[in-house]
């Protein structure tokens, strides 16, 4: 083993506000929260995800080869339909040719990052 992963680190133009989508999205809360750097831990206590401001930033565009992803999130849920209400609500879009029935659906958060919601049914 050469490491593991200690976290995953979101860059946008504001973290606070980015964050605040995430600690949602993903049932995380604050370990570290600065201007430019807020970091969310899961129930253990470990680091999972980072958010880092960046001047300048230029959001990903889906489908777009001249602004791609580079990564995106696949979020495990029970049940598309109703993850899917909860995440819009907390300002995420819904990407277009993503209203699969079942498996997974693509969307993007409130800064153009891309994030699927997967079901085992997906995997």
């Amino acid at each position: 083993m050469i490491g593991r992963l200690y976290a995953v680190v979101i860059d946008c133009p504001d973290p606070d506000e980015l964050a605040v989508f995430y600690e949602k999205l993903l049932s995380l809360s604050r370990q570290a929260d600065t201007a430019d750097f807020v970091v969310l831990q899961d129930a253990s206590g470990a680091p999972v995800v980072a958010f880092q401001r960046v001047d300048g930033f230029r959001a990903p565009r889906w489908g777009d080869p001249e602004r791609p992803p580079h990564l995106h999130l696949d979020v495990m849920v029970p049940d598309l339909d109703t993850a899917e209400a909860q995440v819009l609500a907390l300002g995420a879009t819904l990407l277009d040719g993503s209203d699969k029935p079942i498996g997974y659906r693509v969307y993007e958060d409130p800064v153009g990052h891309p994030f699927c919601l997967i079901t085992p049914e997906g995997v």
